[in-house]
């Protein structure tokens, strides 16, 4: 004799008639949608700790490479902070001791300027080695007839060197940034010398 279902067999909700689709799942978000498969479940921490023990030296968390923290470059001795800065220092100062030992008012100790010679137009940098001259025998209103632009730029090369040392003592690098603008303003200022010191008006200028 056939057995006959029993009443937890027939009455259970997973059992569906031929051509019936089944109940729909009361957890289900979306009973009409397509079934897709649940997502994997998390490592547990043993998967973790094996994916770890694989992992190679030299290799991040879960087993990917990794850059090293950057190692600060150990601080210089102050010998070598004031190598560069005292070497620049150095050889202006030898520069201009040359100039105050061979006079540039006589003729044939320094070449003569090529605009000055080809076209008789001062240039900015015409008087300059007077003007450095005068400077290195502390005679400034002399070096400031010769070539006043020369006088400021010793002046700020001053400033410039003596900053540098200080930092240099200190440790902070020195950081000497010309914007663009900044490099309008010294190229213009040297166009307008240029014109006022060959005007008649401009004589003072002239070396």
């Amino acid at each position: 004799m056939d057995a006959q279902p029993t009443a937890e067999a027939v009455t259970d909700d997973s059992l569906t008639r031929p051509g019936e689709r089944p109940a729909p799942n009361p957890t289900d978000p979306d009973p009409t949608g397509p079934k897709t498969a649940a997502p994997p479940a998390a490592a547990g921490t043993a998967d973790v700790q094996a994916l770890r023990a694989a992992a190679p030296a030299g290799a991040g968390a879960w087993g990917g490479p990794y850059a090293p923290a950057p190692v600060p470059p150990a601080p210089r001795s102050l010998v070598r902070r004031l190598l560069t800065p005292v070497a620049v220092l150095g050889g202006v100062v030898a520069a201009f001791g040359y100039v105050g030992a061979v006079d540039p008012n006589e003729p044939g100790h320094y070449p003569v300027c090529p605009l000055l010679r080809f076209t008789g137009v001062y240039c900015p940098g015409c008087g300059g080695l007077r003007s450095a001259h005068a400077v290195a025998h502390g005679d400034l209103p002399a070096a400031l007839g010769d070539n006043a632009l020369a006088v400021v730029g010793y002046g700020i090369f001053a400033v410039v060197m003596a900053v540098w040392l200080i930092r240099a003592v200190r440790g902070v690098p020195m950081r000497l940034t010309i914007s663009p603008r900044l490099s309008w303003a010294i190229g213009a200022v040297l166009v307008l010398f240029t014109l006022v010191r060959n005007l008649p008006f401009g004589s003072a200028l002239a070396p």
